[in-house]
């Protein structure tokens, strides 16, 4: 996909001026991600069975196209309710014209491409739906990411200590970082969030995150200074536990 680089390479004052603060019920998608697997969990043995959806889900496979989309949003898009809604086809391509723009910066107010009829992204994800999954992308981009490369090696606890000193500074600052969670070589978790908030825990930090997956709710991302490791917790599709965790979108290599 072409970028659409109308935004150029911002200016401090510029990133300022664009930086606000994420909200889960106004800055997500009331959609799910959906699972190809149905997952349960036996609290006595600490083990997850699976077993797969019938019929199949027909929306699967796009954790990461959704996570890059809500920042996509988040950074290049404003809602005004006032405007006249236009039809289909238009919000498509107003949907394209987002998820060209650059997923590393944010634009200034004044470059954000505007969608009339709705205040919100929530409110407009809960109206056209299928409008935005048409346009945000395939499950392909799921599969094919510049990270992706990364888990294949070993990861350290010094890199994860980086990794979550750089998040925590990111947040207040106004980013939206997108985290992608995986056990490699198990694939027990291969996932993507949006972290979008960031408070002191017990032994190190709690971040709160938009979960692709679980749109009703924040999920929340525990790290643990003392063992230089981060902490998913259980839900549908995870037993919880230790994951390692890489931040995507904020160098060449990610």
């Amino acid at each position: 996909m072409k970028l659409d680089m109308a935004c150029g390479t911002p200016t401090q004052a510029t990133l300022g001026a664009a930086a606000r603060r994420f909200v889960f019920d106004r800055d997500t998608f009331a959609f799910r991600n959906e699972l190809v697997w149905a997952y349960q969990f036996d609290g006595a043995t600490g083990k997850m069975t699976w077993r797969r959806r019938e019929p199949p889900p027909a929306y699967a496979h796009h954790c990461f196209v959704l996570a890059r989309s809500v920042r996509q949003f988040f950074y290049h898009a404003r809602f005004d309710l006032t405007g006249a809604a236009p039809d289909d086809a238009a919000y498509h391509e107003l949907v394209r014209r987002v998820m060209a723009r650059n997923p590393r910066r944010p634009c200034p107010p004044n470059r954000q491409i505007v969608f009339p009829g709705f205040d919100c992204l929530r409110a407009f994800s809960q109206a056209r739906e299928q409008v935005l999954k048409a346009a945000c992308g395939g499950a392909w981009q799921s599969y094919f990411l510049r990270s992706h490369w990364r888990m294949i090696l070993p990861v350290f606890r010094r890199q994860e200590a980086r990794v979550a000193s750089r998040l925590a500074k990111a947040i207040p600052e106004g980013g939206v970082p997108i985290v992608h969670l995986v056990r490699f070589p198990q694939l027990t978790i291969n996932h993507g969030l949006v972290l979008y908030d960031v408070a002191e825990a017990e032994n190190g930090l709690r971040f709160t995150a938009y979960d692709p997956n679980n749109p009703a709710q924040p999920s929340f991302l525990e790290y643990d200074a003392t063992k230089r490791t981060f902490f998913f917790a259980a839900n549908s599709y995870w037993a919880g536990g230790r994951v390692d965790v890489f931040q995507i979108y904020h160098s060449w290599l990610y």
